[in-house]
């Protein structure tokens, strides 16, 4: 299709030469780093159709059809979608700042750092040192530290910037709290209310976003985030366009320590939460954390209640492994078996059906002690040797020392039977009751065990 012809050749070659012009000024705004993303077709077509319309009421020469497909053409060309397995590895060895800028570069406007108050100031500082501007989200779940929504206060006044905060739906919380409580979470596992306060809340902000950017580290929880690349397509959540693949997921401190985190913070002296001074790490909602103490893993102060493997809110769900295997220390072994632990002779090794034997038997000769575990825990592992201990100190005494390995198929039953809410859980069975007794305690060094079992035996 031909435009109205008024003028000389001279005129046409200058008019193509400034549409040319145009595309690459358009096309270098677009891809001013060295990775292409894919865009919306008509975001690209749009610029050269308005140079087009513009020029009908003056064009000297003919412009064809076939001339504004090619220029399309090269555009689209460019335009492939990025293979980010590919990108993760080239940038595997970049450095926060680097990432940071790239993912600020792609996206633009629309992507958000996700900030939950803890060192996820350290994301803020990089997006700040880029130059580039970047937006900033939290979700307040109504449930945080005073301290922690201090701290959202002070970040905004030092960077002058406006957290965008996202609240969980009023009626989802006024319905799970009516049915099950303000603290249902300590007896089912937390995944309901996080998913009420957290998870769908995070949905909601991601469905206005291409891209996001959080503060994994793979140091953080060696049970899931273990293999956290530096890019990824998000597994979980959606993005503006919809569907799988929409949303793109960065974590620049991926590879970081978590000392160099710090180490970082305090030489830019960033605000921090307050909280950190009092041995909290790792920071969520007040009820679900609490500090560590010293050699503690940051990760045991969320969810403590809970074994390793499930802790995660759903905010990074994509990190659990779901293969049917159980997991050491965040990855399965190769051949589907986990060395067992708890192996003494001085220990009982109980069948299903011998503990369901002790269950029902109302008057028994000995007093028991059962260990619930699973051996790839690595809070099992942990109090291996006291344990282990214990039964050489009782052995004689007519207490007996035993293990039930209640993960995989007899999972269900020792949650339904057994009183079981994490691993390990630790039940007495006295001499002249129907119903063991849960030990209470998160000590569980020989002599707070020992005291436990003297005082019930």
């Amino acid at each position: 299709m031909a435009m109205t012809v008024t003028s000389s050749s001279s005129s046409s070659a200058a008019l193509l030469s400034s549409i040319s012009s145009d595309i690459k000024v358009s096309r270098a705004a677009a891809f001013n780093v060295h990775f292409n993303l894919p865009t919306k077709r008509a975001s690209s077509i749009q610029p050269l159709r308005a140079a087009v319309s513009r020029a009908t009421t003056t064009l000297v020469a003919p412009i064809t059809e076939e001339e504004v497909k090619e220029e399309v053409k090269i555009i689209e060309e460019e335009e492939e979608e990025v293979d980010y397995e590919k990108l993760a590895k080239e940038l595997e060895n970049a450095s926060p700042l680097e990432i940071m800028d790239n993912a600020l570069a792609h996206f633009g406007n629309d992507i958000a750092i996700a900030f939950s108050g803890a060192e996820d100031v350290a994301l803020i500082e990089y997006a700040k040192l880029t130059g580039r501007p970047f937006r900033v989200f939290s979700l307040d779940t109504g449930r945080l530290n005073p301290e922690t929504y201090r701290f959202f206060d002070e970040v905004e006044k030092h960077y002058g910037i406006h957290i965008e905060y996202m609240f969980p739906d009023a009626v989802e919380v006024q319905a799970l709290v009516r049915n099950k409580g303000l603290f249902s979470f300590y007896e089912d596992g937390h995944q309901e209310c996080c998913r009420v306060r957290k998870v769908r809340p995070l949905r909601r902000a991601l469905k206005g976003l291409r891209a996001w950017i959080t503060g994994q580290r793979k140091d953080q929880s060696p049970g899931t985030r273990s293999e956290v690349p530096v890019v990824q397509v998000d597994p979980v959540f959606e993005g503006l366009e919809g569907g799988v693949g929409s949303l793109v997921k960065w974590n620049p401190v991926a590879n970081v320590d978590g000392k160099d985190v710090w180490n970082f913070l305090r030489a830019m002296n960033v605000p921090v939460n307050s909280l950190h001074a009092q041995g909290y790490v790792s920071i969520g909602c007040e009820p679900c954390t609490r500090p560590v103490l010293p050699g503690q893993h940051e990760r045991e102060g969320r969810w403590w209640w809970e074994d390793a493997k499930a802790k995660e809110c759903g905010l990074h769900k994509g990190n659990l492994k779901n293969d049917g295997s159980e997991q050491v220390n965040g990855s399965a072994q190769a051949n589907g078996e986990v060395a067992d632990i708890f192996v003494s002779q001085n220990l009982v090794n109980l069948s299903r059906s011998g503990i369901e034997n002790l269950l029902r038997l109302d008057d028994r000769r000995d007093p028991w002690i059962v260990v619930l575990y699973a051996p790839w825990c690595q809070f099992c592992q942990g109090m291996e040797a006291s344990y282990l201990e214990l039964a050489e100190k009782l052995a004689g005494s007519g207490v007996k020392v035993a293990k039930f390995r209640a993960d995989g198929d007899q999972k269900a039953f020792a949650k339904s039977e057994l009183q079981m809410g994490s691993f390990p859980t630790i039940l007495f069975f006295p001499k002249h009751s129907s119903q063991p007794i849960k030990y209470p305690s998160e000590k569980r060094d020989v002599d707070s065990l020992s005291a436990f079992v003297n005082a019930l035996k």
